[in-house]
């Protein structure tokens, strides 16, 4: 008889539990229960009223939010984390609690993972041509922040002062280009989308009041070129919704619009060649698999290979530094 140590499940068990902070942080989310804390520390009582629940059921939800690291608590009053205020709170320029549409589909695509894979088919598809207006409206709700945030990490890594054209293909609500575009007004971008995202994205450009500045096009990059001329192109999360003979295609494709010694930034999250690191984005692949019929992450490698035969030269990678895993290749068409 072997006698030792008894096997713990511990990872196991680590990863089951790992799950119910980031429930509590959506149902802040969605509750909005930082907001009535921006002017100073309240008491459930009074977080309850401001948001029209009952606090008997607010309570454990507070609490748990401060076990999260999103509150603090003390002599009963809870109140925001410097971090919480910064991005949960509504009226601020960096706000993302919207966001809370985006992961709420994406989780629940994830439990359906397994049942993807036994039937050989995505149980949770993605098919933007076919949605809904309200679908798309609920869609881009959710992401635009995260477009926003993309084009503020794309501005603190490179000198976009040095563009005069943009266009931003696949850009969908266009908070990739609108932000850009404010912080150069000089710079005049495109947003190029399917037809059924192009109205919803002309509605965006509108409301943040910068119809002289962005404008949006109907274009399907995958099956022709892209009209016009830009000195820098930019593809943010559209090379994973397809396949690898429609991703090289459309890298091909935006070529043709791209202006000797223009650059183009593919941007998103990049697996490494490995394929088991970054290990968040090795994961989170998982909802692409059961969302799309053949798009997934990518590696670094294979985009490289994309981009060389397309003809473009110096590709080089920054690494993932923001928060949400976003990282970018930028390669250059020969002068």
């Amino acid at each position: 008889m072997t006698t030792g140590p008894v096997p713990r499940a511990e990872t196991i068990e680590q990863l089951a539990g790992a799950v119910y902070p980031s429930f509590a942080m959506l149902a802040g989310m969605q509750l909005d229960v930082f907001t009535p804390l921006a002017g100073g520390a309240l008491r459930a009582e009074q977080i309850a009223q401001a948001i029209g629940v009952g606090v008997v059921k607010l309570k454990p939800l507070l609490y748990a939010l401060v076990a999260a690291g999103l509150m603090a608590v003390k002599d009963d009053l809870f109140s925001n984390t410097p971090e919480a205020s910064q991005f949960l709170v509504q009226g601020g320029p960096t706000y993302i609690g919207v966001r809370h549409h985006a992961y709420i589909r994406r989780w629940r695509s994830m439990l359906q993972v397994g049942e993807c894979i036994r039937t050989g088919s995505p149980q949770g598809r993605l098919n933007y041509a076919a949605m809904s207006k309200d679908e798309l409206e609920s869609f881009y709700r959710g992401t635009y922040t995260e477009a926003a945030a993309t084009g503020r990490y794309l501005l603190a890594h490179r000198d976009f002062s040095v563009y005069r054209r943009l266009a931003d293909v696949g850009g969908g609500s266009g908070g990739l280009a609108i932000t850009i575009a404010q912080a150069h007004p000089g710079l005049r971008a495109t947003v190029v989308d399917l037809p059924t995202t192009i109205p919803i994205t002309q509605r965006y450009v509108e409301k943040a009041g910068m119809v002289e500045h962005v404008r949006v096009q109907a274009v399907d990059v995958v099956n022709g070129p892209l009209p016009g001329s830009y000195d820098v192109v930019v593809l943010r999360g559209l090379l994973i919704v397809l396949s690898p003979d429609q991703a090289q295609r459309a890298i091909q494709n935006v070529s043709c619009g791209l202006e000797p010694g223009g650059a183009i930034f593919i941007v998103g999250w990049i697996l490494d060649d490995s394929r088991v690191s970054p290990a968040e984005l090795v994961a989170y692949n998982l909802h692409f698999i059961n969302s799309l019929d053949e798009g997934e992450l990518y590696t670094e490698g294979e985009l490289r290979g994309w981009l060389a035969e397309a003809g473009f030269v110096e590709a080089e990678r920054e690494r993932v530094t923001s928060s949400d895993g976003t990282g970018f290749l930028v390669a250059r068409k020969p002068a």
